[in-house]
């Protein structure tokens, strides 16, 4: 099974100061005057389809320059306000259990693989009945 990937959203406008530019310009990649019109035209995509562990300092990194950031998981498309798991809710994912998806709170599961091989890294052990 493959992890899901996560996008950087910019959700609502935020201050063109220098430090808000250098922290999209570090984020992205992008020149300052390109960090200037990605800002100006959020909501946004910042990045996409990278790793949690990569999309969630990202969106931290941001939101220390003032700039509205939240993460989106690729599968069942919820948003993460800040790089904290949300409840587990309904997970567009046909082939990974909500409780795999790193957008939600679960500790552990009760799913078939985990029950073959172990709970994946970060799940504790099958919920009692």
């Amino acid at each position: 099974m493959e992890d899901p990937e996560f996008a950087v959203v910019l959700t609502g406008a935020a201050p063109r100061d220098a430090a808000a530019l250098k922290a999209v310009r570090a984020v992205t990649g992008l020149s300052l005057w390109r960090s200037g019109q990605l800002l100006d035209s959020a909501p946004a995509v910042v990045r996409s389809q990278i790793p949690f562990g990569v999309a969630a300092p990202a969106a931290r990194l941001l939101r220390r320059a003032g700039v509205p950031a939240a993460l989106r998981c690729g599968w069942c498309r919820r948003a993460l306000p800040d790089d904290t798991p949300v409840d587990p809710g309904p997970c567009a994912s046909a082939s990974w259990p909500t409780a795999h998806c790193q957008a939600n709170s679960l500790t552990s599961c009760g799913c078939d693989f985990c029950a073959v091989y172990g709970p994946l890294p970060g799940h504790g052990s099958r919920p009692g009945p």
